[in-house]
């Protein structure tokens, strides 16, 4: 799975934010706010990659376990699968 085209990562004063552009827009009529934790995973959507590959990067970068880092992207994932942000 990645990122659709059209959504693209910014920075609001100290918020990290994904907006739509262009035609997604047209889908989607908003913002999402990110955490460092999202804006990791964000960031490695740009590319072709699985929950698996997700939950690996985080429990190399953060040091957390592997049931915690496989629910933390299942739920990230959810997040953004429900307004058609990933493919």
């Amino acid at each position: 799975m990645k990122v659709k085209e059209g959504f693209v990562l910014g920075e609001l004063g100290e918020q990290t934010i994904v907006i739509p552009v262009g035609a997604a827009s047209n889908d989607f009529n908003g913002m999402v706010k990110l955490n460092d934790t999202g804006k990791f995973l964000w960031e490695k959507l740009q590319n072709e990659v699985t929950e698996q590959e997700l939950a690996a990067a985080l429990v190399e970068k953060y040091g957390i376990d592997a049931e915690r880092a496989t629910a933390d992207v299942q739920d990230f994932i959810a997040t953004l699968k429900k307004p058609g942000i990933v493919e």
